[in-house]
C-alpha cells in the first residue's frame, strides 16, 4: 500500500509537471481572457456607466456579463488573443521551479526567452521599468487606465522573475532592468498618504486610489530590489518597507481582514486578501516585519473561516460583496489560497485544496477559470485569469511537497 501511494504521487507529480510544461514552454503566450468582453466598445461603455451609477449601469453590465458567460464563452466571437506581462512572468517562475526539481537546459532557455520578451515590452512613457495590463480599463468614475499604464500590482511579478532568474543562474544580464524597476518605485508610483509612521502608494502611476493589495505589492517590490541597491538606497528602501507595512498592519480589521480599499463602496474578497498576506510573508523573509506573525495568523484564520465552503472544500470569492455576480467559484481565489498554504507550510490544506481544484477546474481539454452558478465550467485556458497563477501555485506545491 505504501509503495502504491509513493508511485501514485510520483505519477501525479509527473502529470502536473507536464501540464506546466504544456503551457509555459510555448513561444507564444497570447491568450483569451475573462475580461475580453469589457474591452469591447459595448463592454467598456457599460462598465463606465456602472462605475458612475450602479443603479443606471446595473442593467447594461448584467447584459454584457450574461452575453459573455452564457452565449459567447466558448466561441469568443469578436475577442482577440493578447499577450500579458504577468503571464510571461509567471511562466518564468513556473519554469524556475521545474528547473529546481529537474535542471533541464530547456527550462532555463525558455525562461530566459520570456524575460527578454518582458524586457522588450515594458510599459512606455515611464521613468522606470514597469508593466501593466495592456488594455484600457476603468474601475472608478474618475479613473481610467490606458493600455500603456504600468501597475504596482503587475510589475512585482516581472521583477520577481528577473530577480529569481538572476539569483538562480548567478547572472547580472538583467541588472539594468531590475534597477530600473527601483526607479519606477521611486519616481513613477505616487505617494497617496504619508505620515511619520505610514505610507500608502498609488495603484498606477498617477494619483488614482489606495488599494491594500497594491500597497503590499509595492512593499514586496522594495524587498526584491534591496540586494541590487547602493547602501544609501537600501536604507531608504528599508524605511519605506517599514512604513508601508505599518500602514497595512494598522489597517487590518479586528477579524483579521482587509477591505480592498480604505475608501468608497469596498468589498472583501479571497484572492486580494491572499495578495496582502503573501506579500507580507515574503517581505518578512527579507526584511523582518514587527508583529507580522500575528498579522498573518489572523488574516489566514479569516480566510479559512469566511471563504472556505465546507461542502466542496473550495474557496468562495466574497465575504463582503459590492455587486452581484454569476460566478460560484473562481480559480484565482483557489490558486492564491493554494499558494498561500504552501508558503505557510500548511501541508494538509495544500494537499486537500490541490486535489479539489483539479477535480473541479481541470478537464481533458484544459483548465477552466470559473464555475458558474449552474456548476458549469467557464473561461477555458485563459492564462492571465487564472490558469498561470494556478500553475505557479502547483509548481510551488510540487517543489515543496
Amino acid at each position: 500500500m505504501g509503495e502504491w501511494h509513493v508511485a501514485s504521487q510520483v505519477t501525479k507529480k509527473t502529470m502536473d509537471s507536464q501540464t506546466i510544461e504544456r503551457f509555459c514552454l510555448r513561444e507564444d503566450l497570447s491568450t483569451y481572457d475573462p475580461y475580453d468582453v469589457w474591452k469591447t466598445r459595448a463592454g467598456f461603455a457599460a462598465k463606465r456607466v456602472f462605475t458612475r451609477s450602479r443603479l443606471v449601469g446595473m442593467g447594461p453590465a448584467a447584459m454584457v456579463m450574461a452575453f459573455d458567460t452564457f452565449l459567447n464563452n466558448r466561441r469568443r466571437v469578436g475577442y482577440l488573443r493578447q499577450e500579458y506581462p504577468i503571464v510571461r512572468a509567471l511562466a518564468v517562475l513556473c519554469l524556475l521551479n521545474l528547473h529546481a526539481m529537474h535542471p533541464r537546459p530547456l527550462y532555463k532557455d525558455r525562461a530566459r526567452a520570456h524575460l527578454l520578451w518582458l524586457a522588450d515590452h515594458r510599459s512606455p512613457g515611464h521613468a522606470g521599468a514597469g508593466w501593466g495590463l495592456g488594455f484600457r480599463y476603468t474601475c472608478m468614475p474618475a479613473v481610467v487606465y490606458e493600455p500603456t499604464e504600468a501597475f504596482s500590482t503587475v510589475t512585482p511579478y516581472a521583477l520577481e522573475a528577473f530577480v529569481r532568474f538572476s539569483d538562480r543562474f548567478a547572472t547580472h544580464d538583467f541588472a539594468d532592468v531590475i534597477r530600473s524597476v527601483h526607479v519606477f518605485l521611486q519616481n513613477d508610483l505616487q505617494v497617496m498618504h504619508e505620515t511619520d509612521r505610514h505610507l500608502a502608494t498609488s495603484y498606477g502611476t498617477f494619483r488614482d486610489r489606495i488599494a491594500f493589495n497594491a500597497v503590499a505589492y509595492t512593499m514586496y517590490s522594495y524587498s526584491l530590489v534591496l540586494p541590487w541597491l547602493e547602501p544609501v538606497q537600501k536604507e531608504a528602501a528599508r524605511a519605506r518597507i517599514r512604513k508601508l507595512y505599518s500602514y497595512l498592519r494598522d489597517s487590518q480589521r479586528r477579524d483579521g481582514s482587509w477591505f480592498y480599499s480604505p475608501s468608497g463602496r469596498s468589498f472583501i474578497d479571497c484572492f486580494h486578501s491572499c495578495f496582502v498576506l503573501k506579500n507580507i510573508v515574503k517581505t518578512d523573509r527579507t526584511v523582518p516585519l514587527e508583529g507580522s506573525e500575528d498579522v498573518v495568523r489572523r488574516g489566514y484564520e479569516y480566510l479559512i473561516t469566511a471563504f472556505r465552503d465546507q461542502h466542496t472544500g473550495l474557496f468562495r470569492r466574497f465575504s463582503i460583496a459590492n455587486r452581484p455576480g454569476v460566478v460560484k467559484y473562481d480559480l484565482y481565489d483557489n490558486a492564491e489560497m493554494l499558494n498561500l498554504a504552501v508558503l505557510l507550510a500548511h501541508r494538509e490544506l495544500a494537499e486537500t485544496l490541490a486535489a479539489r481544484i483539479a477535480k473541479r477546474f481541470v478537464r481533458a481539454e484544459g483548465i477552466y477559470s470559473k464555475i458558474d452558478l449552474f456548476n458549469k465550467p467557464r473561461d477555458l485556458n485563459t492564462l492571465r485569469w487564472a490558469v498561470m497563477p494556478y500553475l505557479y501555485a502547483v509548481s510551488e506545491y510540487l517543489l515543496h511537497a
